[in-house]
C-alpha cells in the first residue's frame, strides 16, 4: 500500500500553507501520541474556536495538498486529541466492510429474549448491508451543512477547523490514531473501513470527532422504515452504545435516522 506523501511537514517554515495554495490562520501542529512524539506531524488544528463555516473554508486543501477537514473538540480535560495512538491502526483498505460489521453483530452464541426484541426485525443473524441510496445533496456541501449547523448551535465544545492527511474523509479517525472507540474495537482502521462503504452508499463525511464521539455528514439519509433498520442494524454492529444505551431497540432506532442529515455515534 503506497502512501500519499504528508504536506503538514511544510507548515513548519510555512504557517499559512501559502506553498500549499492555502491561507490558514495561526494554527498548532500535533505530533504527539499517546506513546510519544510521532514520527512526522499528525493533524494540524487552528488555534482560535472554529466559526461556522470552518469545515467548508477548509475543504480546498483536500484537492491542493491531500489534508481533509475535520472538526476536533479540544476541551481541557477529554480533547479529541488525548492519547492518539496511530502505531495501533491498520489500513482501512486492508478491510472489508460487511466482514467487520458481520463480526460485531456477534450473536452466534448467546441470543435471548432480550437480544431478540433489540435487535427485531432482525435476529442471530447477520442481515447483510444496506442497499445504497441516490445522494439527496453534494456530500461536500451536506458536511459543511452539518458542520456549521454544530458549531452555531454549540455542539461541539470548545471545537477547532482542523486538518489530516488522508485518502478520504473516512480515514481520517485512522489516520490519527484516535482512539474514542477503544472499548469496542482497537484498530480504528477496520471501524474506517465501514466509513468508506457508507461514503460510497450514503455520501458520508467525517465532520467531527471528541474524545469518544465520532459525527458524521449523510448525503443519502434513509427516507422509508425497512430502508432505516438496514441502516440502523449497521450502526447497531459499528456502536452498539448509541441502541444499548440510547433508544433501547433497533426499531425505535431506526425511527430517529429518518430525514436524519447528521449520525452521531458515542462509545462508551
Amino acid at each position: 500500500m503506497a502512501t500519499l506523501p504528508n504536506q503538514l511537514p511544510k507548515l513548519v517554515q510555512d504557517p499559512a500553507g501559502r506553498s500549499l495554495g492555502l491561507d490558514l490562520p495561526p494554527g498548532t501542529l500535533v505530533d504527539e501520541t499517546y506513546d510519544g512524539p510521532w514520527h512526522e506531524p499528525l493533524l494540524w488544528h487552528a488555534d482560535d474556536p472554529a466559526a461556522p463555516d470552518a469545515w467548508e473554508r477548509l475543504l480546498p486543501a483536500r484537492m491542493s495538498a491531500g489534508l481533509h477537514p475535520v472538526l476536533l473538540s479540544m476541551t481541557a480535560a477529554l480533547p479529541a486529541t488525548r492519547e492518539l495512538s496511530p502505531g495501533m491502526m491498520s489500513y482501512p483498505g486492508d478491510h472489508d466492510a460487511e466482514d467487520v460489521l458481520a463480526g460485531f453483530w456477534g450473536f452466534e452464541e448467546e441470543f435471548d429474549a432480550d437480544d431478540a426484541e433489540m435487535v427485531a426485525p432482525f435476529g442471530r443473524e447477520w442481515p447483510g448491508l444496506a442497499p445504497a441510496r441516490e445522494f439527496a445533496a453534494d456530500p461536500d456541501d451536506r458536511a459543511a451543512e452539518v458542520a456549521a449547523s454544530m458549531i452555531g448551535a454549540g455542539r461541539l465544545e470548545d471545537a477547532r477547523a482542523a486538518l489530516v492527511p488522508a485518502r478520504r474523509s473516512a480515514d481520517v479517525p485512522a489516520a490519527i490514531g484516535w482512539a474514542g472507540p477503544l472499548n469496542h474495537e482497537n484498530d480504528v482502521a477496520r471501524l474506517c473501513a465501514v466509513l468508506r462503504s457508507w461514503e460510497d452508499r450514503f455520501g458520508v463525511r467525517v465532520v467531527a470527532l471528541a474524545f469518544d464521539v465520532l459525527v458524521l455528514s449523510v448525503a443519502a439519509p434513509p427516507t422509508e422504515p425497512a430502508e432505516a433498520e438496514a441502516i440502523a442494524a449497521e450502526h447497531f454492529a459499528f456502536c452498539p452504545d448509541n441502541i444499548t444505551q440510547g433508544s433501547g431497540s433497533l426499531r425505535a432506532y431506526a425511527k430517529s435516522l429518518l430525514g436524519e442529515v447528521c449520525w452521531t455515534f458515542w462509545w462508551d
